[in-house]
């Protein structure tokens, strides 16, 4: 996927579906984009004292500025989690009885997140298949990188969405 770089602050509303039927009709739609998230120290800190992973290049900004990146950045699993946040600001489905995150698909992370950037979500419904009791939805999120021709990640997120 090909990714404009942009510093603008242009913000998209949520597209809002009401119920299964509306949903299938939105294949095609492009969501977004959100506003900017800042991926701060803190925040990459918390993710690693939550899943352990202390990596250096991650949690030590002094030897971090040595590295190829020249400080430290944010997790690629941080990055693929914040794709789920960005998710609600881009796609919001009433008329249903609850939505699901089933998975996800082809998760790439084709360039760095950098301590101090900032990361937005832009989106596209993909397919949405019959499940039993509802409408499974292939959605692919993309977090963009302020200022870098190439998103931090591409995932193919599968929700379900339930009558």
């Amino acid at each position: 996927m090909s990714v404009t770089p942009s510093n603008d602050t242009e913000v998209a509303e949520p597209l809002h579906v009401k119920g299964l039927d509306a949903l299938r009709a939105a294949v095609g739609a492009t969501l977004g984009p959100t506003a900017w998230l800042e991926i701060d120290q803190t925040r990459v800190d918390a993710f690693a004292e939550v899943t352990g992973d202390h990596q250096w290049i991650h949690v030590d900004p002094e030897r971090a500025k040595d590295s190829p990146f020249g400080g430290t950045i944010a997790h690629g699993y941080l990055t693929l989690s914040l794709c789920n946040y960005f998710l609600p600001q881009l796609l919001q489905v009433s008329g249903v009885s609850m939505g699901v995150n089933y998975g996800s698909d082809k998760v790439r992370f084709p360039a760095p997140v950098l301590v101090g950037s900032r990361i937005r979500g832009r989106g596209e419904i993909l397919a949405c298949d019959d499940v039993p009791g509802g409408v499974q939805a292939t959605i692919l999120v993309t977090a963009e990188v302020e200022g870098s021709a190439k998103p931090a990640c591409v995932v193919q997120t599968l929700n379900r969405w339930l009558a």
